[in-house]
């Protein structure tokens, strides 16, 4: 049984999904709107372009940071239609609307038996007029040359002539499975044509990579007598196990299919955690926490934080059950399963952050939404976090393609895009813990703006939040089940959340989308801190596992040490100044990574003092106050504030965090 206010938070999820669509009701920033449009299209219909070209055609004499701040303004059906360019989706069926007449293409599924059909319909016109379709009864006007989503079940007519709807489906006989691993699991129905099939009850989920999902273990469910195949996997840590078959109409099959371990982190002394994960945040079907133990048990996630946080309005998401929860363990935790609720505080400014560990509620979630101030700066809540036992991390931090020699412009001119802006002032002032380097946004960006951090003297662990939301069904990353990114933490003892706190704090960690990455410097792992003497030698070894891997790196503060192929990479250098060493690992395409840019992994430092001196390269310490410099230009152009002593807030943080990078220099 539920708590009754978390119980009752459900309720209002579901009344707001019903009366609005998969965004809740949200006012229209341009994610919001997005969150709308990605429920149909992925990384092969890209969404941005097109939402970028239909403002830049409505607004030529715009700027295109204007132009990105207008995004909230797109009509998100024209943006499917176009994205597509003429591609029907098993998810979206289109009626085309042409001068003609009318024609309906689908990528039929199959139906069980007499089981009823609905699904998503794309009305697409090319008529240079307006034109009326009536579906299951309502009628919708379709403009001049425009598109409408609509759900269709029974019947579809235009002007007045029915459309032959057996283009979306066939039926077919029924069949029974019983999926058994011994152990919680993640499993994959599918059939021939792709079709994801799912126990009673469970939401339709599909990854990042399209492929249907769902979790547990000796679970029954109904499936077309037809060949289908069927494929189990358990997180990161396990292979994936594969059979095809063919069940007889009206009997059970059983299916017994075991994955193999790659790897076993907590053997180890390593704990994986996903440290930005949402219950509900707008999606196809709100969340319960039994849905957040399933998923975490399944992908034997070593550690879950479940954030409570906003999305465009007031309207905090799971704030009861934060509220009900917050400082202890979630029931479904155990030994090795460590699960609780934190929180994302959200400006879209100067950043997200997100907090781990919390003992109490906060006083706040969030600034700057519905046209109110950007103030306090985030520094303030980062302050209140971090005294209710939070570990504090930026998420999502940068957007847009950057790499280590670009100057810091590049990712601060987007207007209000979420990006970590403030993260340069708050590392400075020791009021930010960590940066989640592997996220769902540009990793390549964000681990070269970490590395200018801690060239500059600023001491930050790595870590993982994948913004997975369990509400989205259809959502690329977002739908993707969590952990799919992990932090992997040393712990000294049991697991527990200060145990696990702890060793983040300490920076004994590395990031990974799935490859086990170790790193010693002269018998030193990530966190600890080498004093050696100039002339002395540092040797340095890099051991990977993981299939994905394609390339090794060894780096220091001047860049690249030393790189390889995967499997062991050994180097040795004579230190002469404070540096640190970190590793990385990457790769393309997998199946085992659901990050669009492909596998990757990044420890944090070990940390090389030299002569007592800890590492501050002028370079980047230069770099750092470039960025403060730019920061204050671009939070005068796209903040909001109600007096001048607001803004003023802002600015005394960056000049005291300036003054920290001037002492460095010296």
């Amino acid at each position: 049984m539920l708590p009754e206010p978390v119980a009752r938070a459900l309720a209002a999820y579901r009344a707001l999904r019903d009366a609005h669509d998969v965004r809740w009701g949200e006012p229209p920033l341009s994610y919001v709107v997005q969150a709308w449009a990605t429920v149909f299209l992925d990384r092969r219909h890209p969404y941005w372009k097109h939402a970028l070209g239909q403002i830049a055609e409505r607004h030529p004499g715009l700027s295109a940071s204007e132009w990105e701040s207008r995004l909230g303004e797109v009509d998100p059906a024209l943006v499917v239609r176009d994205a597509l360019g003429g591609d029907v989706l098993d998810n979206l069926a289109a009626l085309r609307l042409t001068p003609e007449g009318f024609e309906l293409a689908a990528d039929t599924r199959v139906v069980l038996g007499d089981a009823p059909f609905r699904t998503a319909l794309l009305l697409d016109s090319s008529r240079d007029e307006p034109v009326e379709v009536v579906v299951d009864g309502t009628a919708y006007e379709v403009p001049v040359r425009g598109a409408k989503v609509v759900e269709v079940e029974r019947e579809v007519a235009v002007g007045g002539r029915p459309v032959d709807l057996a283009p979306l489906s066939r039926r077919a006989a029924a069949a029974t499975v019983r999926l058994r691993a011994g152990f919680p699991c993640r499993w994959s129905v599918t059939g021939a044509n792709g079709q994801g099939w799912y126990p009673e009850g469970a939401p339709a989920k599909v990854d990042a990579l399209r492929r249907p999902y769902f979790h547990g273990d000796d679970l029954v469910l109904a499936v077309p007598a037809e060949p289908i195949t069927v494929t189990v996997t358990r997180g990161m840590e396990y292979t994936s196990a594969e059979i095809a078959l063919t069940p007889r109409a009206g009997a059970e099959t059983l299916v017994e299919l075991t994955p193999e371990r790659l790897y076993d982190a907590a053997a180890r002394g390593w704990f994986g955690g996903d440290l930005h994960v949402h219950l509900n945040w707008m999606g196809e079907e709100p969340a319960a926490p039994a849905l957040a133990a399933a998923a975490q048990h399944g992908e034997d996630l070593h550690v879950l934080n479940l954030v409570a946080g906003n999305v465009a309005s007031e309207r905090v998401y799971d704030v009861e059950a934060l509220a009900h929860w917050v400082g202890e363990d979630l029931p479904w935790s155990d030994d090795h399963h460590l699960a609780r609720l934190g929180v994302e505080y959200r400006n879209d400014v100067v950043g997200h952050l997100t907090a781990f560990g919390l003992r109490a509620l906060p006083g706040r979630y969030h600034a700057g939404f519905q046209g109110t101030a950007d103030w306090p700066p985030n520094a303030v809540a980062c302050a209140e976090l971090r005294a209710l036992g939070g570990v504090t991390s930026y998420g999502h931090p940068f957007h847009t393609a950057f790499g280590d020699d670009d100057p810091p412009d590049k990712v601060l001119d987007r207007g209000r895009d979420c990006s970590a802006r403030e993260i340069v002032a708050d590392a400075a002032l020791g009021l930010v813990d960590t940066l989640d380097v592997l996220n769902h946004s540009s990793v390549a960006a964000t681990a070269a703006v970490y590395r200018r951090l801690i060239g500059a003297g600023n001491r930050l662990a790595v870590t993982a939040g994948t913004d997975a939301v369990l509400s989205f069904c259809r959502r690329g990353t977002a739908s993707s089940p969590p952990g799919w990114e992990r932090v992997y933490a040393n712990v000294a003892g049991p697991l527990t959340a200060e145990s696990y706190a702890e060793a983040i704090l300490l920076g004994r960690t590395f990031a990974t989308t799935g490859p086990w990455l170790e790193l010693s410097v002269n018998g030193a792992g990530p966190g600890e801190t080498l004093a050696l003497a100039p002339g002395q030698r540092a040797q340095i070894v890099l051991t990977s596992i993981g299939p994905e891997v394609e390339s090794l790196e060894i780096r220091t503060s001047e860049g690249v040490l030393a790189q390889g192929p995967p499997g062991r990479l050994a180097a040795s250098m004579e230190v002469r100044e404070p540096t640190y060493v970190v590793a990385v690992a990457s790769g393309g395409a997998h199946p085992r990574t659901m990050h669009w840019s492909g596998a990757y992994a990044h420890t944090s430092p070990v940390y090389v003092d030299v002569a007592g001196g800890h590492v501050a390269r002028e370079a980047d310490v230069r770099w750092c106050l470039a960025w403060l410099d730019r920061l204050e230009v671009v939070l005068k152009e796209w903040g909001t504030f109600e007096s001048a002593a607001q803004l003023d807030d802002h600015l005394e943080l960056y000049e005291r965090a300036r003054a920290v990078y001037r002492a460095r220099l010296t």
